[in-house]
């Protein structure tokens, strides 16, 4: 669909001080990160060494302080997660680390989605220094998780990692205490095929494809178009069932 009317480029908004200060810091902190976590996947290094490059990330490019909002107490001799992320005094999300080069898997899920449940904790973090993902847990009898981030910050391609800063972002100390990373939860879940289904027949978007519509046939329009615009999405475009399910 062309750009042009409703459709058009929208200005982003500026973004808030903080958010730049956060955005600049994670990007110059990647480029710190690149070369030792590169030679941690190179070398194969174990679980404890990944962690103490996690620790550092988690501190310098996300700026959770170490010594008063990383906390260890969840790690035993036995079956635990690594971390646990305490904001305003109470715990955010547990974290999950995995030796560098390690892949990670629903597998590596299984101990911290236990420990969070125990904890009324709705965030896990799973990563292996490069990988970072970021899982909910609605906590819900489904037992399932939703990934809300999966990124790689040893991608050298530009645009992957333009993304990369963008979705670490949302994990950012300021990004979670400002409620960013709820927000980008909730975007992903509005991508699903029933609430884009809803949201195709909304008010503004039938009145922005009308308008694209009289621009591309220079029809002045008449009674009832929208309502056959909302007719033709309903029978021909949106898959049947997906309504029902919204």
């Amino acid at each position: 669909m062309h750009r042009s009317g409703q459709f058009g480029a929208e200005e982003e908004p500026a973004p808030a001080p903080w958010e730049a200060v956060a955005r600049d810091r994670l990007g110059g902190a990647m480029r710190r990160f690149a070369g030792p976590l590169a030679e941690l996947v190179e070398r194969g290094a174990n679980e404890g060494d990944t962690r103490l490059l996690v620790t550092d990330f988690l501190s310098d490019a996300l700026n959770y302080n170490k010594y008063g909002e990383l906390t260890t107490e969840y790690r035993t001799k036995g079956e635990s997660v690594d971390y646990g992320i305490v904001l305003d005094d109470e715990l955010f999300a547990l974290v999950e680390v995995k030796p560098a080069g390690q892949s990670l898997d629903h597998r590596n899920l299984r101990q911290a989605k236990l420990q969070a449940v125990s904890e009324s904790v709705k965030w896990v973090i799973l990563t292996n220094g490069s990988v970072w993902q970021v899982h909910h847990l609605p906590h819900d009898e489904s037992g399932m998780s939703e990934l809300i981030i999966d990124v790689d910050v040893l991608d050298e391609d530009e645009d992957a990692r333009a993304v990369t800063v963008d979705a670490l972002f949302h994990l950012s100390r300021e990004a979670v205490q400002n409620g960013r990373l709820g927000d980008l939860r909730k975007w992903r879940a509005a991508l699903g095929p029933a609430p884009l289904a809803d949201a195709l027949r909304s008010t503004s978007v039938v009145t922005a494809i009308r308008a694209e519509l009289r621009r591309r046939t220079e029809h002045a329009g008449h009674a009832g178009d929208s309502d056959e615009i909302i007719r033709a999405l309903t029978d021909d475009v949106i898959a049947r069932g997906l309504l029902d399910q919204g």
